[in-house]
């Protein structure tokens, strides 16, 4: 009885034992080195002279960190190459994409403009070491995009410092896209709130300069109701006739401060009036007159320790 129980279950364990024997093999998800992306990832692997030297290698490596957003990593490739295999005809290729790693690190206009401004460098760079390249146009575009987003991020700066009544800090950054980036689509907004930040301060005669240049460089600006307005309010408190003779030169070119104008100037104590040598004396400068101008000679390589500036440290 015992044993025909046992042949049943005999059966039924050696059909078991055949389907499973019978099974294929499960097909690997990734073969060879191959990730799931598709790398190749034997370019990461190991410390031989190909991973380091080859360029084929080494650009595959390269652009494979790109295509998985590491940019820093990504950088260091590329400037290998360019180290390695300047002469390559991908050259131009890796250059070009520095300067992409470098735009694509940029966050935003309230990070660090850092990674723009090297961006820029690296475009331009592209533009003077491989002339004519397929890649220059695409560079001309990105130049002027950074130069777009570098305004911007001044800008936001600029307003920051500005609602909270850091009115010279706010000056310096709307002044440099006045500068540096007239042509940008922020720079009439820039110029107004300089003119704004100047009133403030109580330079009244720079901030009428900004106001006739804003009026004369942008004709068509958002501002020219509030800019009316702040003219009349600065012509009031600039000294009788300044006003007026302003006024009159209005349709000129502005006489806005320069930059020269905008930098601490050293004090220097003027010299007295030369006394006319007697007939028959030979001419000598007095020994205060030879110390001054050798002050005044060296006063662009010394510190200076006291500074003229109506409107605060910075001007």
């Amino acid at each position: 009885m015992g044993v025909r129980v046992k042949i049943p279950l005999l059966v039924f364990a050696l059909a078991i034992g055949l389907s499973f024997g019978c099974s294929s093999t499960p097909k690997q998800t990734a073969t060879g080195g191959k990730s799931a992306s598709g790398t190749d990832e034997q370019i990461f692997i190991g410390d031989t002279v190909e991973k380091n030297y080859d360029p084929n290698v080494i650009m595959k490596r390269a652009e494979a960190f790109f295509d998985k957003e590491e940019y820093a990593e990504a950088l260091v490739e590329y400037q290998h190459f360019l180290d390695l295999h300047r002469a390559h005809t991908l050259s131009s290729y890796a250059q070009f994409k520095i300067g992409m790693s470098f735009f694509k690190m940029s966050k935003s206009i309230d990070r660090d403009p850092a990674p723009l401004t090297k961006a820029q460098d690296a475009f331009e760079k592209l533009m003077k070491e491989y002339p004519g390249s397929k890649y220059q146009a695409e560079a001309i575009e990105k130049i002027k995009a950074c130069n777009d987003l570098l305004a911007q991020t001044y800008y936001f700066v600029g307003q920051f410092y500005y609602r909270r009544e850091s009115y010279l800090a706010a000056a310096y950054r709307f002044e440099s896209i006045v500068k540096k980036f007239p042509e940008m689509e922020v720079a009439p907004d820039a110029l107004y709130y300089l003119a704004l930040s100047y009133s403030e301060l109580g330079a009244n005669d720079w901030a009428h300069d900004k106001l006739v240049q804003l009026a004369q460089q942008y004709p068509a600006n958002k501002h020219q109701k509030e800019s009316q307005t702040l003219l009349a309010k600065v012509n009031a408190k600039l000294p009788p006739g300044t006003a007026l003779a302003k006024a009159q030169s209005a349709p000129a070119a502005p006489n806005a401060p320069s930059a020269a104008d905008l930098k601490p100037a050293t004090v220097v104590a003027q010299a007295p009036a030369p006394i006319l040598p007697s007939a028959g004396a030979a001419p000598s400068a007095p020994p205060i007159a030879q110390s001054l101008t050798a002050v005044s000679t060296k006063a662009s390589t010394l510190t200076p320790q006291v500074t003229l500036c109506r409107i605060g440290s910075w001007c």
